[in-house]
């Protein structure tokens, strides 16, 4: 059902976010022509409005899990490779709990990371209050998880974009895609139709009304805080700290949906302090609120007590695009040759999006899968039979 053998083919990548910019870096590096498209900027979605985490110690247990030790071991070769130089770089994740009930998830979860293979360290809270000097008391257990690392999305997308040069195209927004004789030979857009040999659309939200994927993808909104400098370009400390809370609401979307706020306290580079965040299902705008941001600050300090000196310099809201298993969508549309999907990364997007990003590529070319665990879970026919992939959309109606 793909599609680009061969080099030199065209592929139009709808969608200027950090897994649309990783397939048009590996696409041309395979020597084809790429045209991206957005309907606003590079960037301008969840990719520019992310925490940068890199983490396997986040991920839900099971295949995600282990798709995120390949997605991480990949940033540490195109960091080697100079592809990302200078953008990604290791540091552990510290993930603690406040209370018996997230002491359970905490100790749950460090046995599912291990089990898939992943090294932690469990700490006292003294080896903790060690490493990162001036935490509150009232962390009752915590994990490290040491490999992680981070890389910032808007970063990764202005990079990636650069060495691939494709032609890109902004503020365009593409209304459908044309289909002839079973097969994507181009978008619609405002300004026109443009052809292709293939079509990837990594479009986020923007993926449902061109796929017919209503009923599978919806938003979801997080809030993020920044506070000024603790000190010149230098993190405060080694490692982001995340709340087994965040835990609970990746493993049981319920749990978020009781309590939006799950607590992370990312010490930047900048010497700076990203707060967050929030998962409010359903809610597609871009807007901060006074409950939620001072809801919190008032954990973040509760945590870190020293956060008291520091100032709020910018909040902002991110909306992430999440299918209702929890699992993105990546592969061949189910009926359409040269047509494929890759949506639906929620919160992991900028974790997993260069390896996204390759896989979506290797799909147009109609290579072999290069992941050894394979993606069939990612398949977008499990949706096949669902109103939204069960008849492709009236604007994509073969003309």
């Amino acid at each position: 059902m793909s599609t680009a053998k061969g080099s030199g083919a065209h592929i139009i990548v709808v969608g200027a976010g950090i897994v649309g910019a990783s397939a048009a870096y590996f696409l041309t590096q395979a020597g084809h022509a790429v045209t991206v498209i957005d309907a606003d900027t590079p960037m301008a979605g969840a990719s520019g409005a992310s925490d940068g985490a890199v983490s396997v110690g986040s991920k839900k247990p099971g295949f995600l899990m282990q798709v995120a030790q390949r997605a991480r071991d990949l940033y540490v070769e195109l960091q080697r490779d100079g592809v990302l130089s200078g953008l990604f770089y290791s540091r552990p994740t510290y993930l603690f709990a406040r209370n018996a009930l997230e002491a359970e998830v905490l100790s749950l979860h460090a046995t599912d990371l291990v089990d898939a293979g992943v090294r932690v360290d469990r700490l006292s809270t003294d080896e903790l209050a060690h490493r990162i000097p001036g935490l509150s008391r009232s962390i009752v257990s915590a994990v490290s998880v040491p490999d992680d690392g981070h890389a910032l999305g808007y970063q990764v997308v202005e990079r990636m974009l650069r060495l691939a040069a494709p032609r890109i195209i902004r503020h365009a927004a593409v209304r459908s895609v044309r289909i002839e004789h079973g097969r994507a030979i181009g978008v619609e857009t405002d300004a026109g139709f443009m052809g292709a040999d293939a079509v990837l659309i990594a479009a986020g939200l923007g993926s449902k009304a061109l796929l017919g994927l209503g009923e599978i993808l919806r938003p979801r909104k997080g809030q993020i805080v920044i506070t000024d400098r603790a000190a010149d370009n230098q993190a405060a400390f080694d490692g982001q700290l995340m709340s087994a809370s965040y835990l609970a609401a990746k493993r049981d979307v319920s749990a978020s949906k009781r309590d939006p706020i799950s607590l992370v306290i990312d010490p930047l580079l900048t010497g700076q302090f990203l707060i967050g965040g929030t998962r409010e299902d359903g809610l597609g705008d871009g807007e901060t609120t006074i409950n939620y941001v001072s809801g919190m600050l008032r954990q973040a300090v509760d945590i870190y007590p020293s956060l008291e000196q520091r100032r709020v310099i910018r909040t902002f809201a991110g909306v992430r695009t999440a299918t209702v298993d929890g699992i993105p969508i990546v592969g061949a549309h189910p009926h359409h040759a040269a047509l494929t999907i890759a949506t639906g990364f929620e919160g992991d997007g900028i974790c997993l999006g260069p390896l996204m990003g390759r896989l979506a590529a290797e799909i147009v070319m109609g290579k072999p899968c290069s992941l050894d665990i394979g993606i069939s879970p990612l398949s977008p026919s499990r949706f096949s039979a669902a109103v939204g992939l069960a008849q492709p959309s009236p604007t994509a109606q073969q003309r």
